[in-house]
């Protein structure tokens, strides 16, 4: 492995490249919203001997990110990667391009039947026999110089990805899948191209679902202003506003600025300077918040949806695909409610599951059979 502080070298060092390179990123996230990209690890192959050359790249120093942006979107050379969705934010942050086009060998793995969310040290011993450490899981990676164990653990994290890629990739040639995973990839890619802010983020609340439909508005408002000032200001959300608390407000919101200062003066981790904001947050109409899907306390329909997550278990076992790989719960839900196949669902997967979802999806009642 090599040490890199030298843009012009490493611009050398990507020039011989070939058709793949391993990727993989250390990054802080503790104190920001934008991972804090630390270390870049990259794997080129040598023609001479079958062991990569790895490179260690220090991304802090200048001009470093300059160099590495022409291999990042470098068409000709797919970028083998594993549980790629964070480090494709940091180095579109760090270097302002996402990684294409990508191999995955997690999502990989899964489509070709090995198993679901599959770590990289686990693939690495079930797949090549080989055990890796795991001592610098929770290392300083802004820390210099790296000590020499952190410097072992980064480049094993892309010592591997070839053999990795080899592998996994016969096996989704022989299996008929690597359309599967090429779709998976871009749908990730594209993901972190857009980082968009979640619109509906109320959603995820738990405690959303016992508001009415004036709180839940006014909690939408207040969870879509929270993301974007941490966004901005490159910090945590919690730092910002937790959820909980946006909660309490959407439920019982203060008479005026005052009672609001007096609510966060009361609050141990509140934002006590941000009342001014917050109040406008929570008295500012949003341009679409009447389109905003509705809460209800009520469970969807435990019959339908268990019939549909049976079919979707028969078919998954048909294919040999770990469970969830196919179709998640919260997948389903939204087929229900008589939407559209959501965007995880659109492509390969309504291929293999329409078939046997489609029958349980139809309307049934008195009168003619809405399929004639």
């Amino acid at each position: 492995m090599e040490w890199i502080t030298d843009p012009a070298q490493l611009q050398s060092q990507l020039a011989t490249a070939s058709s793949r390179v391993g990727l993989d990123t250390e990054f802080i996230r503790e104190r920001t919203w934008w991972p804090q990209l630390a270390l870049v690890q990259v794997a080129i192959e040598h023609e001479e001997v079958s062991a990569p050359r790895i490179l260690l790249v220090d991304p802090l120093l200048p001009g470093m990110c300059d160099a590495l942006r022409d291999m990042l979107v470098d068409a000709s050379l797919t970028k083998v990667m594993h549980s790629a969705s964070e480090d494709l934010v940091a180095l579109k942050h760090a270097c302002g391009v996402v990684p294409a086009p990508l191999f995955d060998t997690q999502i990989a793995a899964a489509l070709a039947g090995v198993g679901a969310g599959v770590g990289y040290q686990r693939l690495v011993q079930e797949t090549l026999g080989i055990a890796l450490e795991k001592g610098e899981t929770r290392s300083d990676w802004l820390r210099r110089p790296l000590s020499p164990s952190q410097l072992q653990y980064a480049a094993d994290d892309v010592r591997h990805l070839f053999l990795l890629h080899d592998d996994l990739a016969t096996r989704l040639d022989d299996l008929g899948r690597q359309d599967w995973l090429h779709e998976d990839c871009l749908r990730l890619v594209g993901n972190a191209q857009r980082d968009d802010l979640e619109l509906w983020p109320h959603l995820g609340l738990r405690s959303a679902q016992y508001l009415d439909a004036d709180a839940q508005v006014r909690l939408l408002r207040l969870l879509r202003w929270r993301d974007a000032y941490a966004r901005d200001n490159d910090r945590p959300r919690t730092w910002i506003l937790e959820s909980e608390f946006a909660a309490l407000l959407a439920r019982a919101p203060p008479g005026d600025l005052p009672a609001l200062q007096s609510q966060l003066d009361a609050q141990p981790k509140a934002p006590r300077k941000l009342a001014s904001a917050i109040w406008a947050a929570l008295h500012t109409p949003l341009a679409d918040e009447s389109d905003a899907p509705a809460i209800s306390s009520d469970e969807p329909d435990k019959n339908a949806l268990r019939k549909l997550q049976q079919a979707v278990a028969a078919r998954s076992a048909e294919l040999g695909l770990p469970d969830g790989v196919l179709a998640s719960r919260r997948w389903l839900e939204p087929l229900l409610g008589g939407k559209d196949w959501p965007g995880p669902l659109s492509g390969w997967r309504r291929g293999q599951l329409e078939p046997s979802l489609a029958p349980l999806l139809r309307p049934t009642g008195g009168g003619s059979d809405p399929s004639v």
